[in-house]
């Protein structure tokens, strides 16, 4: 059996309600997006990694660090769109989806979820989570939580507080998710054309599409966390931390 090749792909977009030019904001005095393209290029599983982005400003810090950039349509109205584009004109057979604003994703854990689908040829999808430790952030409805069955796989993703421990006080499993994905290619330009559910609509959550069309949804669970980088608040948080 032939070796199966892997990219990983970064989307990013200068447009933000939130934050806008959020991947070129310094970090540390390096760009945001370098920051990622680094991460995703020291991932021992992934063969090549390019960031996919609308905006020539991006491209060419990008391409000026030396990684790899490409120019995607602008009309895209989710990140899994601009990835799809990419892959479908790619020779990989599985797709990294490493968020744009995650300057501090761990390698080791992309290269557990990528092992995921290399190990299991029936397996389409893998993602992370990582295990919740305060309250605060088991209720917060910006950190996304997940339950999985016995085998490891997605039961449920949600903002809400899930579990909820109706039983004796005690301990119980509680993940939040971490927004990497990995897919099979071929699995991703099918995602790509599934309607909204209403599952999704109602969560503002993609992977639930994924769900409720019947597709198992590994979740490989780390110790790493990440922080993401939606605010010019969250940018000062991780300034703040020692190593970037």
């Amino acid at each position: 059996m032939s070796r199966q090749r892997v990219l990983a792909v970064i989307p990013a977009r200068y447009a933000s309600t939130r934050f806008p030019g959020k991947p070129l904001a310094l970090l540390k005095g390096k760009e945001i997006i370098l920051h990622v393209a680094a991460r995703a290029s020291q991932c021992k599983t992934v063969d090549d990694a390019v960031v996919a982005t609308d905006d020539q400003r991006i491209f060419d810090v990008v391409a000026k660090a030396g990684f790899k950039a490409v120019m995607t349509r602008p009309d895209h109205v989710c990140g899994t769109d601009r990835i799809a584009e990419v892959a479908a004109a790619s020779d990989a057979d599985i797709i990294v989806n490493i968020q744009g604003d995650e300057p501090m994703i761990d390698t080791v854990s992309v290269d557990r979820a990528v092992r995921a689908l290399l190990d299991d040829p029936a397996l389409n999808v893998a993602t992370l989570a990582v295990p919740i430790t305060h309250d605060d952030e088991f209720n917060n409805p910006n950190a996304v939580k997940v339950v999985m069955d016995n085998r490891g796989n997605a039961l449920y993703f949600s903002r809400a507080p899930i579990p909820c421990n109706r039983g004796k006080p005690g301990n119980f499993p509680r993940h939040k998710h971490l927004g990497l994905y990995v897919y099979r290619k071929a699995f991703l330009l099918k995602f790509s054309l599934m309607e909204p559910g209403t599952l999704e609509q109602a969560e503002q959550l993609e992977q639930l599409r994924i769900l409720q069309n019947g597709v198992n949804i590994r979740v490989i669970v780390t110790g790493k966390d990440s922080i993401g980088i939606d605010t010019p608040e969250d940018l000062e948080r991780a300034e703040a931390l020692a190593h970037v």
